[in-house]
């Protein structure tokens, strides 16, 4: 089936990577720091992202973008959103026509406002699949059970991918809803940051749950007035993945969210994490978007208040519980 480019090296494109290559793929994983490709072809191991797990032997990782995508039938982008553009504006040369492009990637790109398969799509000029759901990198390279989701425009294109990705730990659905899944993907990490802000400050499970059920309502109004599927929210790439990120202590989001609400800065958080926290960008992004369609995103407005115009978490919870009383439905 020729090769599999993975494109960025952190802990989701090497676990994927590593998946991929475990089930017989042949896979080039390009990383963009040099450092970490001498790394991995030194010791067999991501010891940056994912220390003490052995890599597939079917991988090749390598620095030269040329070289992984030169060919490769699939190309898998796991580079985070706000980098994707200048990668594949690269990248968008060295392409075969006949390459199929899925994102992996979670996070709504500043400025333009597009998710991460409509960067792609402008750049290349074709259509671009997502692959989405509740899935921590540090679970699935251990091969613990995940179901996600791959979504693509073309049902025969979801079928093959589903067969590409799929293996017995590793249980893919498919959609054709390409937005609502990269939506669900994105708008969930803000409500991780305000589920971590929530446990950081005390407030209980009670709160928690508010906060993950509000904040699907969130996410759905925007994403029907956006063009998505309702139904879509509902599911792995939704509420899935929204309720993993809430709760889960291995989200970046969450952590983000929870050390803010311990009364930690965020220069300081940022400046000690190797990873990226996607939602600190998408708070800004996400806002926009419920400004520009028109839709009510209370808990993605506190959040872009917090992250971006520094007001204290405690400030935020108190305007939210003082909302003006309204019906559920």
């Amino acid at each position: 089936m020729g090769y599999i480019a993975v494109i960025g090296a952190g802990s989701w494109g090497t676990t994927l990577a590593n998946l991929l290559g475990e089930k017989g793929h042949d896979v080039f994983l390009w990383a963009y720091e040099q450092e970490l490709v001498d790394e991995m072809k030194g010791t067999g191991m991501n010891g940056t992202y994912l220390p003490g797990l052995p890599l597939s032997h079917n991988i090749e990782v390598t620095g030269d973008l040329g070289k992984a995508l030169s060919k490769a039938s699939y190309i898998l982008n796991a580079v985070p959103t706000q980098f994707t553009r200048s990668v594949f504006s690269t990248a968008k040369n060295l392409l075969s026509e006949k390459s199929v492009i899925i994102s992996a990637s979670k996070g709504i790109e500043k400025g333009t406002l597009l998710t991460v398969s409509s960067i792609l799509e402008e750049l290349t000029g074709s259509e671009v699949a997502a692959l989405s759901g509740p899935s921590f990198a540090k679970e699935v390279i251990k091969q613990l059970p995940t179901a996600v989701t791959v979504a693509a425009h073309d049902n025969k294109t979801a079928l093959v991918l589903q067969d590409v990705f799929n293996t017995d730990t590793f249980r893919v659905y498919t959609n054709s809803d390409v937005l609502g899944v990269e939506l669900g993907g994105a708008l969930k990490n803000v409500m991780a940051i305000a589920s971590g802000i929530s446990d950081g400050l005390g407030l209980g499970a009670s709160t928690r749950a508010a906060l993950i059920t509000r904040g699907l309502a969130e996410m759905t109004r925007l994403g029907v007035a956006m063009g998505a599927r309702e139904k879509t929210f509902g599911g792995l790439s939704g509420l899935g993945d929204l309720v993993l990120t809430c709760t889960g202590a291995l989200s970046r989001n969450y952590t983000v969210g929870f050390q803010l609400g311990s009364g930690r800065t965020l220069t300081d958080i940022l400046g000690e994490m190797k990873m990226v926290a996607e939602g600190v960008a998408t708070s800004q992004s996400a806002y926009e978007l419920s400004k520009k369609h028109g839709v009510e995103m209370p808990i993605v407005e506190q959040i872009n208040h917090v992250i971006n115009e520094g007001k204290k978490p405690d400030q935020a919870v108190k305007e939210l519980m003082s909302r003006s009383l309204k019906a559920e439905f």
